[in-house]
């Protein structure tokens, strides 16, 4: 199933029970956050609230805090089915077509990929130039926060040296009826196209839309490889070309089905934002981030307004986190073949914590594929990588320590890399986007490695197994 607009993905939610309509009078400081907290730790619905305090534009919260909400919105019953896909996809050229027509389904799909551009979209209905943030219902989440946040905008900006569009997701602090603050960090690929424009002393065009379809709001956040088009690789998802219509006043284009869009530059002026309460569970620090100042503002006639709520996991970005892992193993597989299967678990933060199983062939794999993970752009600030053997379910947390206890000796084993990036949102590192990274070898041990045979592990013949199972019922009856 493939979601025109927002809309469309809220009545499906409400259909499967898996949206839960909130119509008394909440406020957008504090309290909405507080209510997503809680529904969040308990693995609940996606919260529309239809009352807000001081405001006529609903909220809605946590759209994306279920596996089961991201497999519908995505139309995939099981992720890795996405990323192989695209991968089969990626192998594909237009000029091997008489040699491949057996391939003309995938032909089709690659051309219906590729954006459509429109003269008309609903979210152009109302055309806004007195512009004046304090309209609409930006959360604050928590006490400490310096000010309200945009938390799930999906920030629209061009390469000055190709044109080439990127989609991101940074937190946008309000610092004025007029202005916000850009939260990207200096390995996002928005900061960098910052960057270019401040080395050719440009002002640079950013569009940021506040709510559209499912599928370009998830995108938003994957970390799509620079040299993929975001527009194309929405498309792809969506099995038929993303709609998008030019901005009134930039050179940019945003999906038609867009909720709100906010239309401005940022220039060379920087200001300081934060703390604000993030994903990690901790305030994060304060930093001097560019300012974007907002010059026209369109929207639908009556819009919703998205917001994500941060805070000490399980929340809504931690499913949004194991989407990505299991979208990319199949691009990591690629790369890496001997690799069977990776968890970044939750309790990890994305960044933190990386456990890979692997088909090990000979001594030290285990450490080639470490340096390998940590060379790839995805995985290139993860600070603790954890390799364990085919057999080994990197889900299972007893199975993972199991074989940490027992097969690895510190001295040997454990890998310190000083001096390499880290997330800027790393409070622990040494630095500011510096700290040092960690690798665990806890395989089994080639007698190369140490010295001698390692030991098989205790388990029961085959053919045991099969008789205690025929008569187990007999056993006990």
């Amino acid at each position: 199933m493939t979601f025109d607009n927002l809309r469309e993905y809220l009545n499906i939610l409400e259909e499967k029970g898996w949206l839960k309509r909130i119509r008394v009078n909440v406020s957008s400081i504090y309290e909405i956050a507080e209510i997503t907290n809680r529904i969040c730790k308990s693995s609940g619905e996606a919260l529309l609230f239809e009352n807000v305090d001081r405001y006529d534009i609903p909220v809605v919260t946590n759209l994306f805090g279920s596996m089961e909400r991201i497999k519908l919105a995505l139309g995939y019953d099981r992720l890795e089915k996405l990323g192989e896909d695209f991968l089969s996809l990626s192998k594909f050229r237009l000029d091997n077509i008489l040699k491949k027509l057996s391939s003309i389904k995938d032909i089709k799909r690659y051309m219906n990929s590729y954006p459509k551009v429109v003269k008309k979209a609903v979210c152009k209905e109302k055309i806004i130039y007195d512009v004046d943030l304090n309209r609409y219902p930006i959360l604050k989440l928590w006490p400490k926060d310096a000010g309200r946040f945009i938390t799930f905008p999906i920030v629209i900006t061009k390469d000055p040296e190709n044109d080439k569009i990127n989609l991101g997701t940074y937190r946008m602090q309000v610092i004025d009826k007029d202005k916000t603050l850009i939260h990207w960090h200096v390995h996002k690929h928005g900061y960098k196209n910052y960057l270019k424009n401040l080395r050719e002393k440009k002002k640079m065009e950013v569009a940021v839309v506040i709510g559209c379809d499912p599928v370009t709001m998830l995108c938003s956040v994957f970390p799509i490889p620079e040299n993929i088009d975001d527009y194309f690789f929405i498309g792809f998802i969506r099995k038929k070309p993303l709609k998008i219509v030019k901005c009134e006043t930039l050179d940019l284009y945003v999906p038609a089905n867009s909720e709100i869009v906010l239309e401005g530059y940022v220039t060379d002026e920087v200001r300081l934002e934060g703390p604000f309460g993030d994903h990690t569970g901790y305030y994060s620090q304060e930093g001097y981030y560019p300012v974007f100042e907002i010059e026209c503002i369109t929207q639908r006639e009556n819009p919703i307004y998205v917001a994500s709520v941060t805070g000490k996991p399980p929340m809504e970005d931690a499913y949004i986190g194991k989407a990505v892992e299991r979208i990319f193993l199949p691009f990591i597989k690629f790369l890496i073949p001997e690799i069977v299967d990776i968890n970044i678990p939750i309790e990890g933060l994305f960044h933190n914590i990386l456990i890979v199983s692997i088909k090990k062939q000979y001594p030290g794999h285990a450490k080639k594929v470490m340096f390998s993970l940590w060379g790839l752009e995805y995985l290139h600030l993860t600070k603790i990588i954890i390799v364990v053997d085919h057999d080994v379910n990197v889900h299972n947390w007893f199975d993972v320590w199991y074989a940490i206890s027992t097969r690895v000796d510190p001295a040997r084993d454990v890998v310190i890399i000083k001096n390499t990036p880290t997330d800027t949102l790393d409070h622990a590192a040494s630095n500011l986007n510096l700290g040092s990274k960690m690798g665990i070898d806890a395989t089994r041990k080639f007698k190369e490695e140490i010295g001698r045979d390692f030991p098989e592990e205790v388990e029961a013949s085959e053919e045991i197994k099969r008789l205690v199972s025929k008569k187990w019922y007999e056993y006990f009856h």
